[in-house]
């Protein structure tokens, strides 16, 4: 009898403790504290088109990457997505979610206000770094003043020197003469692993920016090229392939620093921030690289894997903008935002081979002189109206390089009327 009624108070103990560890994890839930939400890496290449990554058909002469590979083969690669023909803009529009005649940075030299609501605003629950390339502003206390727990990188648009540059850590600069791609590498891994809440780390390598160079031979496979600048300006592209092969090499480092846990844990985002650099662009006509408004400075790689992407080794046609990013990573962060941006989430891309939510894309760059170039396309056809109001319009379908401006001759019924809807989309955007 004695026995039973032990038996009988053990049940009852264990059933009030099961009850409060039931309660203890809806308090959780309450708090908006999920033990399971995916960490967020994304990563930016400087400089980096279409014609110089793997997988795409634009280019003849590739990098060896075999770490964006492996992501591209375990989800999803984005033929169609659009940045800003030069970084500065691209970086905010990531950040605000907004173009950049919203957020007032649409060339190189503009800066974002430090009251300007980012997207790490919106991921109170994550801990959220930038580590890399800043550019937009020369405030040292910028990024940390703007919402970013942890910034360390560079200021600039570049360095003169990969080996020799000035890094700026929460507020102070030092002098580092480590190769800043492995460097920038470091400090993210030990970041992560300071980490034990969700975290978000915008990684944004300045590599393959210029200055061409050889990396440190271990990290490239483009080998033991000479040194001289004569060399180097005689063939830029195997140097240009070297700093990207560097990039993708510590890529692989600061994943496979990771305990598996929080890798299978993480989403990873590859993107690249503009077209390659006319000095080494393949594929593309003159002018048409980085810096134009055409499709090789603006139509950009992007790959994601990981965490809560269901779709594998898939190519997807879906029209996704720069700013297209901040819904998105907001939205597989858990939390939500009720600002008013030009983004669009895509999230649903990643688990179902769907139509995105957007018809049109759009792009900008401005000059000092108070014009702009603008471009807006459909999935099929691209209309462009430059800074002294001339204008283009092209077929992507069948005219993917842009050759051929359908203004040049007498446009039929279906072509006008694709014609002036472009026109009314891009008038309500800038007008």
């Amino acid at each position: 009898m004695i026995f039973k009624k032990i038996r009988y108070l053990f049940i009852i103990i264990l059933a009030i403790s099961c009850r409060n560890d039931d309660t203890a994890g809806l308090q959780n839930d309450d708090d908006n504290v999920s033990p399971s939400a995916p960490n967020i890496l994304l990563i930016i290449a400087d400089d980096m088109g279409l014609d110089a990554t793997p997988n795409y058909n634009i280019g003849s002469v590739k990098p060896n990457m075999p770490v964006l590979q492996d992501l591209m083969s375990k989800g999803v690669t984005f033929n169609n997505v659009w940045a800003n023909p030069v970084c500065s803009p691209t970086r905010a529009s990531i950040l605000t979610g907004k173009y950049g005649t919203n957020n007032g940075v649409t060339r190189v030299g503009l800066q974002l206000n430090n009251s300007t609501h980012i997207l790490q605003n919106d991921m109170p629950n994550y801990a959220t770094a930038l580590i890399g390339k800043w550019h937009l502003s020369n405030d040292i206390n910028q990024p940390i003043a703007m919402g970013i727990d942890y910034f360390a990188g560079i200021l600039s648009g570049g360095v003169q020197d990969y080996e020799s540059w000035v890094l700026v850590e929460n507020g102070n600069s030092t002098t580092s003469t480590e190769y800043i791609t492995t460097k920038l590498t470091d400090l993210a891994i030990t970041w992560v692993e300071e980490q034990n809440e969700p975290w978000f780390l915008w990684m944004a390598y300045n590599a393959p920016h210029t200055p061409f160079h050889l990396p440190p031979t271990n990290l490239h496979s483009q080998g033991n090229l000479p040194t001289n600048q004569a060399s180097i300006n005689a063939n830029r592209l195997p140097y240009y392939l070297a700093a990207i092969e560097a990039m993708d090499t510590e890529m692989g480092r600061l994943l496979q620093s990771m305990p598996s846990e929080e890798r299978d844990n993480t989403i990873i985002i590859f993107i690249g921030d503009n077209g390659s650099p006319s000095q080494v662009a393949q594929g593309y006509g003159q002018g048409k690289a980085k810096g134009a408004i055409y499709d090789g400075g603006i139509n950009v790689p992007m790959v994601i894997s990981g965490k809560d992407v269901s779709r594998l080794n898939s190519i997807d046609t879906t029209l996704i903008n720069a700013t297209d990013l901040y819904d998105t990573i907001i939205a597989l962060s858990g939390n939500s935002t009720t600002q008013n941006n030009n983004s669009e989430s895509f999230k649903d891309v990643l688990s179902n081979s769907i139509t995105g939510n957007r018809n049109y894309l759009f792009s900008e760059i401005s000059y000092g002189d108070g014009t702009s170039d603008y471009a807006i396309r459909s999935l099929s056809h691209k209309y462009i109206r430059f800074k002294d109001n001339t204008e283009a319009f092209f077929n992507l379908s069948n005219d993917p390089f842009e050759d051929t401006n359908l203004l040049d001759q007498a446009l039929d019924g279906s072509n006008m009327e694709l014609y002036n809807t472009l026109k009314t989309e891009m008038d309500t955007i800038v007008d």
